[in-house]
C-alpha cells in the first residue's frame, strides 16, 4: 500500500467520501431493470389475527444489546467532515427508536487516525447496537491486533468486513487483488473476539458464497443484494471516460436480495437483509424469508439530508408498517412472522433452484 496511491492517501479517501455522499443524494444511483425480488414474495393475509397490536414485540436481542424493532441504519460513510454530521445525526436516530447503527468503511482510519471523530457516535447514542466496517482486503493486509483497534476506537458491539470486489474493478485505483478471503474470515473469526459479519455491498451473496463464509466460520451475512443501490454505478458515474463505460455495462450486476437472504439462510448463516429495502412492506418480506434485521442506507441518507426530522419520520413509518404486517398475518413475534405462509413468484423460485 503506497502512501503515493491516490486510492488509499488521505486527501484521495476523503473525496472519495465526498463524493460517494454527493452522488447518492443526488443522482439516480439505483439498479434500473433488476430488481430485489421481494416483490415476489407475498405474505398471506389474515382477515381473523387474533391478536392486539399491543401484544406484538419487534423487540431483538443481539449482542447484548436490545433492539426495539429489526431494523438497522447501513454503514454508509465516515472519514470526512460531511460523514461526520451524517453518522451523528443517524445514530441518535438509531437511538431514539431503539435501532442498530452501521459506520461506513473505516479504511480511512486506518490511513489517518485523527479521522475517528467522523465515525465516533457513542456520546450521542451509548445504547445502540453500534457495527463497525473494514474491507476484506484491508482486514487481509491489516494485523488482528489494529482491526481489534479499529472496533474499540468507537466502541463497536461487532464488526462488519465488507466484499465489494465489483465496485473496486470499476473505482479508479480501486483494488485488484482479492486472494486470502477465505483465510481473511478464518483468522478474523478465531483471533479478533468479535462478532463478525460478512457484509456485501449491493451484489448480493450467491450459494457459493454462503458456503465458502460458513465454512469459514462466519455466523452472521448482511447480504446487501442487488435491487437497490450500485456501487457499481457510483463508481461509473465518478470514472472517466472509458472506464465509465464498463460501470455501465454492468450496472445491474449482482445477485437480488430475496435470493441472497434464501441462499444464506440455507447454509445456516444468520441474516442481516439489505439491499434496496425501501419500505415496511419489503422489510416484513425480508424478514419472513428468515432474516433478523433489515437494514437500509440511501434512504436515511436521503431523509436526513432534508432533515433529522425527516429521518425520525422515516423510522416511524418503518415501524408502523412493521407492526401492520405482523397483524395482517397474525405474528406476534418476528419467529411467528418467518412461520407466517406465504407465496413465492416464478423469477423468485427459477434462483431458488441454483444450488
Amino acid at each position: 500500500m503506497s502512501p503515493h496511491d491516490p486510492h488509499n492517501d488521505k486527501q484521495g479517501i476523503r473525496q472519495r467520501k465526498v463524493d460517494h455522499i454527493d452522488l447518492c443524494t443526488r443522482e439516480d444511483v439505483e439498479q434500473r431493470l433488476t430488481t430485489t425480488l421481494l416483490e415476489e414474495v407475498t405474505l398471506l393475509h389474515r382477515s381473523l389475527p387474533e391478536l392486539a397490536v399491543e401484544e406484538i414485540d419487534l423487540g431483538a436481542d443481539l449482542w447484548g444489546r436490545r433492539l426495539k424493532a429489526p431494523l438497522c441504519v447501513s454503514g454508509m460513510t465516515g472519514g470526512a467532515e460531511a460523514a461526520q454530521r451524517i453518522n451523528l445525526e443517524l445514530a441518535k436516530v438509531a437511538q431514539r427508536f431503539g435501532l442498530a447503527f452501521g459506520v461506513g468503511s473505516q479504511r480511512a482510519m486506518l490511513i489517518d487516525p485523527a479521522l475517528r471523530d467522523t465515525y465516533a457516535v457513542r456520546e450521542v447514542a451509548p445504547d445502540i447496537l453500534l457495527l463497525g466496517n473494514i474491507g476484506l482486503v484491508q482486514a487481509a493486509q491489516t494485523p488482528v491486533d489494529k482491526v481489534r483497534e479499529l472496533v474499540r476506537a468507537i466502541e463497536a458491539d461487532a464488526l462488519c468486513v465488507h466484499l465489494n470486489p465489483a465496485q473496486e474493478m470499476i473505482q479508479a485505483g480501486g483494488d485488484r487483488d482479492f486472494r486470502g478471503g477465505v483465510e481473511t474470515f478464518k483468522r478474523l473469526v478465531g483471533e479478533l473476539g468479535i462478532p463478525i459479519i460478512a457484509k456485501e455491498t449491493g451484489c448480493g451473496i450467491a450459494p457459493q458464497t454462503a458456503r465458502q463464509l460458513a465454512e469459514a466460520g462466519v455466523s452472521w451475512v448482511d447480504v446487501s443484494g442487488a435491487g437497490g443501490t450500485t456501487w457499481v454505478g457510483v463508481e461509473a458515474l465518478r470514472a472517466k471516460p472509458g472506464r465509465r463505460e464498463v460501470g455501465e455495462d454492468y450496472w445491474e450486476w449482482g445477485v437480488p436480495t430475496a435470493a441472497s437472504v434464501l441462499f444464506a439462510r440455507r447454509e445456516g448463516l444468520q441474516v442481516i437483509a439489505s439491499g434496496g429495502l425501501r419500505n415496511s412492506y419489503e422489510c416484513a418480506r425480508a424478514l419472513a424469508l428468515g432474516a433478523s434485521l433489515c437494514s437500509m442506507a440511501l434512504p436515511f441518507l436521503r431523509a436526513v439530508q432534508e432533515s433529522p426530522e425527516a429521518a425520525e419520520a422515516f423510522a416511524t413509518r418503518l415501524i408502523d408498517g412493521l407492526q401492520v404486517a405482523m397483524t395482517l398475518t397474525g405474528s406476534r413475534t418476528l419467529a411467528d412472522l418467518q412461520r407466517a405462509p406465504r407465496l413465492h413468484g416464478p423469477n423468485l423460485r427459477r434462483w431458488e433452484e441454483l444450488e
